[in-house]
């Protein structure tokens, strides 16, 4: 075992030479490790630099592209789509708030008056945001129209981290399973649309049809524990002013 020896002290034993020969020799073989190491790694990059600074220069090529693609592709590409929209978003929003609403759900799909509808902007304008957004109009759109395969369809493809919208497209989907009479399908999309987001709007709605689905699937004590959610924790929401209803028509099919 080494010892501790004060600054200048010189080995007097056998001994205490033989271990100053050893503590000079391990430290002169780390500085030689470390010398031979260096050496290693400055003829590694003398060998190889041509092919270091290809690799740099791919990196560097990349980030840049990217950032050059964002700035001077992606983002004219989206202005462009957005203008494509518009009269679509407007055959759409005419057809949610007035009347003759077939055919204008018809012209926010298809377009009209020689402008793109939502279906152009999907194909015309892929991996944009605004073909995206598109899909949430055309699904609803088809499910107003009583087309569900196709609401279905476009509804998946929709993908969203909205507040909002992300929820209103699962709800969508699971009123298109239940037009289609796939009850079971359509609770799963309710309480997907439930659990997705938690506000005053979605939540709520989307609790309440999955109760009632749950009811008419013979699952009460699951239409129960919706129904209950609404009342304690949504109690100002429009769904809450029937709810005791349909808690007391729960708990009886629950207690048969």
């Amino acid at each position: 075992m080494a010892t501790y020896n004060k600054r200048g002290y010189k080995p007097k034993t056998k001994e205490e030479k033989v271990e100053e020969v050893e503590q000079h020799s391990a430290t002169a073989e780390v500085f030689n490790t470390l010398d031979e190491t260096a050496s290693k790694t400055e003829d590694f990059v003398a060998k190889n630099q041509k092919y270091i600074f290809i690799i740099i220069g791919v990196v560097a090529a990349v980030v840049l592209g990217y950032l050059g693609y964002k700035e001077f592709v992606a983002k004219p590409k989206e202005v462009t789509a957005m203008n494509d929209m518009f009269q679509a978003q407007k055959y759409f929003n005419d057809a949610v708030n007035g009347t003759a609403k077939d055919s204008l759900y018809t012209l926010a799909l298809k377009g009209g008056e020689g402008k793109f509808g939502m279906l152009d902007i999907i194909k015309e304008h892929s991996g944009t945001p605004s073909a995206n957004l598109a899909n949430y109009y055309a699904g609803t759109a088809y499910l107003h129209l009583k087309d569900y395969k196709n609401a279905i369809e476009h509804l998946s493809n929709f993908k969203s981290d909205d507040e909002i919208l992300a929820p209103l497209a699962k709800g969508n989907i699971g009123d298109a399973f239940a037009q289609l009479n796939q009850p079971e399908d359509a609770l799963d999309y309710y309480e997907q649309a439930a659990e997705l987001r938690n506000n005053e709007y979605t939540t709520p709605m989307y609790l309440y049809k999955a109760g009632i689905t749950a009811l008419d699937l013979g699952k009460a004590d699951k239409a129960l524990t919706y129904f209950n959610r609404i009342k304690e924790e949504y109690p100002n929401s429009s769904e809450a002013g029937t709810i005791e209803v349909f808690i007391g028509k729960a708990q009886v099919l629950a207690n048969k």
